[in-house]
Protein backbone atom coordinates (compact mmCIF):
# COMPACT_ATOMS: atom_id res chain seq x y z
CA UNK A 1 0.00 0.00 0.00
CA UNK A 2 2.87 2.14 0.77
CA UNK A 3 4.29 1.76 -2.52
CA UNK A 4 1.03 2.35 -4.22
CA UNK A 5 0.76 5.91 -2.74
CA UNK A 6 4.09 6.89 -3.10
CA UNK A 7 3.99 5.89 -7.36
CA UNK A 8 0.65 7.99 -7.11
CA UNK A 9 2.32 10.82 -5.55
CA UNK A 10 5.00 11.05 -8.06
CA UNK A 11 2.62 10.41 -10.86
CA UNK A 12 0.46 13.45 -9.36
CA UNK A 13 3.88 15.55 -9.27
CA UNK A 14 4.71 14.86 -13.12
CA UNK A 15 1.00 15.63 -14.40
CA UNK A 16 1.16 18.69 -12.08
CA UNK A 17 4.41 19.67 -13.42
CA UNK A 18 3.25 19.18 -16.79
CA UNK A 19 0.00 21.30 -16.18
CA UNK A 20 2.12 24.30 -15.74
CA UNK A 21 3.05 24.72 -19.08
CA UNK A 22 0.07 24.81 -21.35
CA UNK A 23 1.08 27.49 -23.94
CA UNK A 24 4.51 28.29 -25.97
CA UNK A 25 6.93 29.73 -23.09
CA UNK A 26 7.68 33.11 -23.54
CA UNK A 27 11.45 33.53 -22.85
CA UNK A 28 11.94 30.86 -25.85
CA UNK A 29 14.57 33.04 -27.84
CA UNK A 30 14.77 31.97 -31.56
CA UNK A 31 18.25 31.57 -32.29
CA UNK A 32 20.34 34.10 -34.74
CA UNK A 33 23.37 34.42 -36.68
CA UNK A 34 25.59 35.52 -34.31
CA UNK A 35 29.09 37.01 -35.05
CA UNK A 36 30.31 34.40 -33.00
CA UNK A 37 28.59 31.99 -35.10
CA UNK A 38 29.32 32.72 -37.97
CA UNK A 39 32.99 32.59 -37.51
CA UNK A 40 32.59 28.68 -36.18
CA UNK A 41 30.57 28.37 -40.01
CA UNK A 42 33.89 29.86 -41.44
CA UNK A 43 35.69 27.81 -39.21
CA UNK A 44 34.07 24.54 -39.67
CA UNK A 45 33.83 25.07 -43.50
CA UNK A 46 37.60 25.90 -43.94
CA UNK A 47 37.86 22.45 -41.99
CA UNK A 48 35.56 20.78 -44.11
CA UNK A 49 37.41 21.63 -47.43
CA UNK A 50 40.90 20.70 -46.08
CA UNK A 51 39.79 17.43 -45.39
CA UNK A 52 38.42 16.76 -48.95
CA UNK A 53 41.83 18.41 -50.46
CA UNK A 54 43.48 16.13 -48.37
CA UNK A 55 42.08 12.96 -49.73
CA UNK A 56 41.52 14.05 -53.17
CA UNK A 57 45.72 15.13 -53.15
CA UNK A 58 46.22 11.58 -51.46
CA UNK A 59 48.16 13.18 -48.76
CA UNK A 60 49.35 12.10 -45.51
CA UNK A 61 45.51 11.06 -44.07
CA UNK A 62 45.18 9.03 -46.72
CA UNK A 63 48.34 6.46 -45.30
CA UNK A 64 46.66 7.31 -42.20
CA UNK A 65 43.32 5.78 -43.17
CA UNK A 66 45.32 2.99 -44.34
CA UNK A 67 47.33 2.04 -41.56
CA UNK A 68 44.18 2.08 -39.24
CA UNK A 69 42.45 0.19 -42.12
CA UNK A 70 44.98 -2.37 -41.48
CA UNK A 71 45.47 -2.37 -37.40
CA UNK A 72 41.86 -3.90 -37.78
CA UNK A 73 40.48 -2.30 -34.08
CA UNK A 74 37.97 -5.03 -34.41
CA UNK A 75 39.56 -8.01 -34.44
CA UNK A 76 42.33 -6.19 -31.03
CA UNK A 77 39.35 -5.46 -28.90
CA UNK A 78 36.53 -8.12 -29.78
CA UNK A 79 35.37 -8.24 -26.60
CA UNK A 80 33.30 -4.89 -27.30
CA UNK A 81 32.41 -5.61 -30.96
CA UNK A 82 28.77 -6.95 -29.96
CA UNK A 83 27.76 -3.50 -28.21
CA UNK A 84 29.09 -1.46 -30.85
CA UNK A 85 26.70 -3.64 -33.57
CA UNK A 86 23.80 -1.70 -31.19
CA UNK A 87 25.27 1.66 -30.28
CA UNK A 88 25.86 2.52 -33.93
CA UNK A 89 22.07 2.31 -34.12
CA UNK A 90 22.37 5.56 -32.66
CA UNK A 91 23.47 7.13 -36.02
CA UNK A 92 21.14 5.44 -38.31
CA UNK A 93 18.98 8.33 -39.90
CA UNK A 94 15.24 5.88 -39.09
CA UNK A 95 15.20 4.80 -35.58
CA UNK A 96 17.25 8.63 -34.62
CA UNK A 97 14.72 10.58 -36.55
CA UNK A 98 11.85 8.57 -35.10
CA UNK A 99 12.53 9.03 -31.49
CA UNK A 100 14.02 12.58 -31.81
CA UNK A 101 10.48 13.27 -34.02
CA UNK A 102 8.32 11.75 -31.09
CA UNK A 103 9.96 14.06 -28.35
CA UNK A 104 9.81 17.54 -30.11
CA UNK A 105 6.25 16.27 -31.13
CA UNK A 106 5.05 16.43 -27.59
CA UNK A 107 7.10 19.71 -26.99
CA UNK A 108 5.14 20.96 -30.16
CA UNK A 109 1.92 20.07 -28.65
CA UNK A 110 3.06 21.31 -24.96
CA UNK A 111 3.71 24.66 -26.27
CA UNK A 112 1.29 24.98 -28.96
CA UNK A 113 3.85 25.51 -32.19
CA UNK A 114 5.10 23.73 -34.16
CA UNK A 115 8.53 25.12 -34.55
CA UNK A 116 10.46 21.98 -33.35
CA UNK A 117 8.88 19.50 -36.07
CA UNK A 118 9.68 22.40 -38.66
CA UNK A 119 13.28 22.58 -37.53
CA UNK A 120 13.85 19.04 -37.39
CA UNK A 121 12.25 18.81 -41.00
CA UNK A 122 14.22 21.64 -42.56
CA UNK A 123 17.58 20.06 -41.01
CA UNK A 124 16.96 16.65 -41.92
CA UNK A 125 16.41 18.37 -45.37
CA UNK A 126 19.24 19.74 -45.81
CA UNK A 127 21.53 16.96 -44.63
CA UNK A 128 19.87 15.05 -47.44
CA UNK A 129 20.78 17.40 -50.09
CA UNK A 130 24.33 18.36 -48.49
CA UNK A 131 25.44 14.87 -47.71
CA UNK A 132 23.90 12.92 -49.52
CA UNK A 133 25.63 15.41 -52.80
CA UNK A 134 28.77 14.87 -51.24
CA UNK A 135 28.56 11.04 -51.04
CA UNK A 136 27.90 10.64 -55.06
CA UNK A 137 29.66 13.32 -56.14
CA UNK A 138 33.05 12.23 -54.89
CA UNK A 139 32.36 8.55 -55.42
CA UNK A 140 34.74 7.08 -52.71
CA UNK A 141 35.07 3.23 -51.95
CA UNK A 142 34.83 2.39 -48.37
CA UNK A 143 37.90 -0.15 -46.64
CA UNK A 144 36.24 -3.68 -47.22
CA UNK A 145 35.91 -2.44 -51.18
CA UNK A 146 39.05 -0.92 -51.48
CA UNK A 147 41.00 -1.64 -54.73
CA UNK A 148 44.36 -0.47 -54.75
CA UNK A 149 46.40 -0.13 -51.51
CA UNK A 150 47.19 3.44 -50.57
CA UNK A 151 45.09 5.25 -53.20
CA UNK A 152 42.27 7.31 -52.03
CA UNK A 153 39.64 5.23 -53.43
CA UNK A 154 37.63 8.41 -55.30
CA UNK A 155 35.57 8.47 -58.41
CA UNK A 156 34.95 4.38 -57.88
CA UNK A 157 31.21 4.68 -57.86
CA UNK A 158 31.15 4.95 -53.59
CA UNK A 159 29.04 6.29 -51.28
CA UNK A 160 30.48 6.76 -47.80
CA UNK A 161 33.01 10.23 -48.16
CA UNK A 162 31.54 11.77 -45.70
CA UNK A 163 30.33 9.08 -43.13
CA UNK A 164 26.19 9.71 -43.38
CA UNK A 165 26.14 8.31 -39.78
CA UNK A 166 28.61 10.75 -38.10
CA UNK A 167 26.69 13.34 -39.98
CA UNK A 168 23.49 12.22 -38.93
CA UNK A 169 24.40 11.80 -35.38
CA UNK A 170 25.41 15.01 -34.89
CA UNK A 171 22.51 16.64 -36.40
CA UNK A 172 19.81 14.64 -34.92
CA UNK A 173 21.04 14.96 -31.35
CA UNK A 174 22.67 18.41 -31.75
CA UNK A 175 18.84 19.36 -32.79
CA UNK A 176 17.93 19.27 -29.37
CA UNK A 177 20.48 21.69 -27.94
CA UNK A 178 20.04 23.96 -31.03
CA UNK A 179 15.78 23.83 -29.63
CA UNK A 180 16.56 24.00 -25.89
CA UNK A 181 14.87 26.66 -23.60
CA UNK A 182 17.22 27.51 -21.00
CA UNK A 183 21.41 28.08 -21.23
CA UNK A 184 22.32 25.27 -18.90
CA UNK A 185 20.45 23.01 -20.91
CA UNK A 186 21.88 23.82 -24.20
CA UNK A 187 25.43 23.18 -22.68
CA UNK A 188 24.19 20.18 -21.58
CA UNK A 189 22.60 18.76 -24.43
CA UNK A 190 25.75 20.13 -26.73
CA UNK A 191 27.92 18.32 -24.43
CA UNK A 192 26.13 14.80 -25.07
CA UNK A 193 25.26 15.20 -28.51
CA UNK A 194 28.87 15.96 -29.34
CA UNK A 195 30.15 12.55 -27.27
CA UNK A 196 27.54 10.63 -28.57
CA UNK A 197 28.03 12.14 -32.44
CA UNK A 198 32.00 10.92 -31.49
CA UNK A 199 31.22 7.57 -30.09
CA UNK A 200 29.21 6.86 -33.67
CA UNK A 201 32.22 8.10 -35.79
CA UNK A 202 34.90 5.92 -33.55
CA UNK A 203 32.80 3.02 -33.99
CA UNK A 204 32.23 3.26 -37.76
CA UNK A 205 35.84 3.26 -37.89
CA UNK A 206 35.81 0.45 -35.44
CA UNK A 207 33.90 -1.81 -37.50
CA UNK A 208 35.56 -0.97 -40.59
CA UNK A 209 32.88 0.08 -42.96
CA UNK A 210 34.29 3.67 -42.66
CA UNK A 211 38.11 5.46 -43.46
CA UNK A 212 39.02 7.93 -40.54
CA UNK A 213 38.79 10.89 -42.82
CA UNK A 214 34.64 9.58 -43.77
CA UNK A 215 34.21 10.37 -40.13
CA UNK A 216 35.95 13.84 -39.92
CA UNK A 217 33.99 15.03 -42.66
CA UNK A 218 31.02 13.43 -41.45
CA UNK A 219 31.92 15.84 -38.20
CA UNK A 220 31.94 18.68 -40.30
CA UNK A 221 29.22 18.33 -42.46
CA UNK A 222 26.40 17.95 -39.54
CA UNK A 223 28.23 21.11 -37.49
CA UNK A 224 27.81 23.27 -40.86
CA UNK A 225 24.09 22.05 -40.95
CA UNK A 226 23.62 23.10 -37.16
CA UNK A 227 25.17 26.16 -37.60
CA UNK A 228 23.23 27.44 -40.69
CA UNK A 229 20.28 26.76 -39.29
CA UNK A 230 19.63 30.42 -37.96
CA UNK A 231 19.22 31.37 -41.62
CA UNK A 232 16.42 29.39 -42.27
CA UNK A 233 14.83 30.46 -39.32
CA UNK A 234 12.72 33.16 -41.26
CA UNK A 235 11.22 30.29 -43.52
CA UNK A 236 10.44 28.56 -40.76
CA UNK A 237 8.60 30.92 -39.60
CA UNK A 238 6.59 31.31 -42.43
CA UNK A 239 5.61 28.04 -42.60
CA UNK A 240 4.94 27.84 -39.40
CA UNK A 241 2.10 31.18 -40.01
CA UNK A 242 1.17 29.66 -42.98
CA UNK A 243 0.41 26.35 -41.44
CA UNK A 244 -1.66 28.10 -38.51
CA UNK A 245 -3.35 30.08 -41.29
CA UNK A 246 -4.29 26.96 -42.87
CA UNK A 247 -6.32 25.85 -39.70
CA UNK A 248 -7.78 28.43 -39.01
CA UNK A 249 -9.40 28.29 -43.08
CA UNK A 250 -10.42 24.97 -41.89
CA UNK A 251 -11.88 25.83 -39.16
CA UNK A 252 -13.86 28.53 -40.29
CA UNK A 253 -15.05 26.42 -42.88
CA UNK A 254 -16.06 23.86 -40.26
CA UNK A 255 -18.03 25.87 -37.97
CA UNK A 256 -19.91 27.96 -41.25
CA UNK A 257 -21.06 23.91 -42.32
CA UNK A 258 -21.58 23.18 -38.26
CA UNK A 259 -25.28 23.51 -37.22
CA UNK A 260 -26.24 26.28 -35.38
CA UNK A 261 -26.60 25.52 -31.63
CA UNK A 262 -30.00 26.36 -30.09
CA UNK A 263 -30.77 29.28 -28.27
CA UNK A 264 -30.72 29.46 -24.65
CA UNK A 265 -33.25 29.84 -22.96
CA UNK A 266 -34.38 32.91 -20.99
CA UNK A 267 -33.07 32.52 -17.07
CA UNK A 268 -36.32 31.24 -14.99
CA UNK A 269 -38.10 29.58 -18.18
CA UNK A 270 -39.35 26.20 -18.35
CA UNK A 271 -38.08 24.11 -21.33
CA UNK A 272 -41.14 22.47 -22.90
CA UNK A 273 -40.91 18.32 -22.74
CA UNK A 274 -40.89 16.06 -25.57
CA UNK A 275 -43.65 14.63 -26.25
CA UNK A 276 -42.93 10.90 -26.02
CA UNK A 277 -43.64 8.76 -29.05
CA UNK A 278 -47.43 7.22 -28.49
CA UNK A 279 -47.50 3.65 -29.45
CA UNK A 280 -49.54 2.32 -32.36
CA UNK A 281 -52.92 1.27 -32.29
CA UNK A 282 -53.95 -1.17 -34.18
CA UNK A 283 -56.78 -0.87 -35.75
CA UNK A 284 -59.75 -2.75 -34.42
CA UNK A 285 -62.09 -4.74 -36.65
CA UNK A 286 -65.89 -4.05 -36.65
CA UNK A 287 -67.44 -6.37 -34.82
CA UNK A 288 -71.09 -7.38 -36.12
CA UNK A 289 -73.54 -7.76 -33.56
CA UNK A 290 -75.05 -11.97 -32.98
CA UNK A 291 -78.35 -12.88 -34.20
CA UNK A 292 -80.91 -13.12 -31.26
CA UNK A 293 -78.77 -10.94 -29.30
CA UNK A 294 -81.53 -9.10 -26.79
CA UNK A 295 -81.60 -5.38 -26.85
CA UNK A 296 -79.94 -2.83 -24.29
CA UNK A 297 -81.64 -2.18 -21.53
CA UNK A 298 -82.51 1.35 -20.19
CA UNK A 299 -83.36 2.26 -16.92
CA UNK A 300 -86.35 4.42 -16.40
CA UNK A 301 -85.22 8.35 -16.00
CA UNK A 302 -86.73 9.10 -12.40
CA UNK A 303 -86.33 8.58 -9.04
CA UNK A 304 -85.18 5.08 -7.14
CA UNK A 305 -88.12 4.05 -5.11
CA UNK A 306 -86.94 3.50 -1.42
CA UNK A 307 -87.18 -0.09 -0.29
CA UNK A 308 -89.98 0.65 2.18
CA UNK A 309 -91.92 1.54 -0.84
CA UNK A 310 -91.44 -1.15 -2.50
CA UNK A 311 -94.49 -4.20 -2.84
CA UNK A 312 -94.00 -6.34 0.36
CA UNK A 313 -92.73 -9.48 0.11
CA UNK A 314 -95.53 -11.92 0.55
CA UNK A 315 -95.03 -15.31 2.49
CA UNK A 316 -94.32 -17.45 -0.18
CA UNK A 317 -91.27 -14.81 -0.73
CA UNK A 318 -92.25 -13.43 -3.81
CA UNK A 319 -92.73 -9.94 -4.73
CA UNK A 320 -95.52 -10.15 -7.14
CA UNK A 321 -99.00 -8.79 -6.51
CA UNK A 322 -101.52 -11.57 -5.45
CA UNK A 323 -104.45 -12.42 -8.05
CA UNK A 324 -107.94 -13.50 -7.40
CA UNK A 325 -107.58 -15.90 -9.99
CA UNK A 326 -104.82 -18.03 -9.56
CA UNK A 327 -104.38 -20.40 -6.49
CA UNK A 328 -101.42 -21.12 -4.91
CA UNK A 329 -99.17 -24.00 -5.61
CA UNK A 330 -100.88 -26.99 -4.09
CA UNK A 331 -103.96 -26.22 -4.07
CA UNK A 332 -106.18 -28.56 -6.39
CA UNK A 333 -108.20 -27.24 -9.16
CA UNK A 334 -111.42 -28.24 -7.69
CA UNK A 335 -111.39 -25.42 -5.29
CA UNK A 336 -111.91 -22.93 -7.90
CA UNK A 337 -115.59 -21.69 -7.73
Amino acid sequence: MRTERKLTRRLDRVFARLDREPERPAHIDVPRMSRHRAVLFSSTLAFYLAIVWAVITTSWLVRLDWQVMFFRPYQQWPGIHAFLDYYVVLGQRGPTAVMVAAWLGWRSWRQHTVRPLLTLAASLLLLNITVGAAKLGMGRLGPHYATVIGSNEMGLGGDIFPSGHTANAVVTWGILAYLASTARARRWLSALSAITSLGVGLTTVYLGTHWLSDVLLGWAAGLLILLALPWFEPLISRAENALFALRDRLRARWRRTAPAPAAPLAPGALQPLAKAAEPAVPAREPVTPARGSRPPIHLAPGPHTARSERTPVTPAGSRRPPHADRLPRGASQAARP
